[in-house]
């Protein structure tokens, strides 16, 4: 049988910030969301071989093959992103497709320098076999089995789907964009009907490990509805921690770099409003840039 593999955009070899403990982070290609304000628009789509990027290439890392398919040489490749530039696609060719026991292969080589292991996006659940297939695979193995295995999620999986990864997935950190549907159908294009069901599905099933929160001022609806935002927090386990993100205009495109960034003291008045409402744990960011 042909093993699974996923397309990856990214990998980080340690990090803090995504999960508990230093992680492994990879970065799955693909998103069934297209945030206006999206800080990585090159994950959204994948490519569709156009060449755009071929001749462009400084270094000859991008090339078309027999087949018309693009092929990146990833020793070639200086990481100056014209590629990425140039397309109007919202895609990225510096993508690599893995297989399950190419990246547990990886794992080994990190395990004795990490807690654990994180699939993000673009949107990671959208290649949900492969994450299925590698945590099990962690979760078998008797020299990663104490990783824990975590998901970063736009949380519009249906709940069918999370109960496929729910027996290997120790936590899950899912972002709420806005409150109203209206609002948050113009930010990403869709409602919110399954993010709201996803945040308390997988608390229900203590799974869920912290639940971001993005202030774009004047534009999402998060501070003009604190009363509703804590009322869903409040029925969340208090180990839940609620991480507050402020919007800035790092890797954003388009009419997003026209909006206002979130500033400290913005940011800390949304806080300011929240915290007396819920017990929870908040996690302010760190950086405004």
């Amino acid at each position: 049988m042909t093993e699974r593999q996923a397309i990856v955009s990214r990998i980080l070899n340690f990090s803090c910030v995504d999960g508990p403990g230093n992680r492994l982070v990879l970065f799955l290609q693909g998103c069934n969301f297209n945030c206006i304000n999206c800080h990585n628009p090159h994950t959204i789509n994948y490519c569709n071989d156009c060449g755009d990027c071929v001749e462009i290439c400084p270094t000859n890392a991008l090339s078309l093959d027999n087949k018309g398919k693009i092929y990146w040489d990833e020793n070639q490749c200086t990481h100056c992103d014209q590629c990425i530039d140039i397309c109007s696609y919202r895609s990225s060719p510096k993508v690599s497709q893995l297989t399950v026991s190419e990246v547990l292969f990886l794992i080994h080589r990190q395990k004795g320098f990490i807690n654990g292991i994180t699939i993000s996006g673009g949107e990671a659940t959208m290649q949900l076999p492969f994450i299925i297939d590698l945590f099990r695979r962690i979760k078998s193995d008797s020299q990663l089995n104490h990783l824990t295995c975590f998901v970063d999620s736009n949380g519009y999986l249906s709940r069918s789907g999370w109960d496929k990864v729910l027996p290997y997935l120790d936590g899950a950190m899912i972002d709420l964009k806005s409150w109203q549907q209206e609002t948050h159908q113009w930010l990403v294009g869709r409602d919110n009907h399954k993010v709201i069901d996803t945040i308390r599905y997988l608390a229900d099933k203590e799974k869920l490990h912290e639940l971001r929160l993005l202030h774009i001022p004047g534009k999402s609806d998060l501070d003009d509805e604190i009363a509703n935002i804590a009322r869903l927090i409040c029925h969340l386990p208090e180990t839940v921690q609620v991480r507050l993100n402020a919007f800035q205009h790092h890797g954003v495109e388009g009419e997003a770099l026209q909006w206002e960034k979130c500033s400290e003291s913005q940011m800390l008045s949304f806080y300011q409003s929240l915290r007396p409402l819920i017990p929870h744990k908040i996690q302010l960011p760190s950086v405004y840039v």
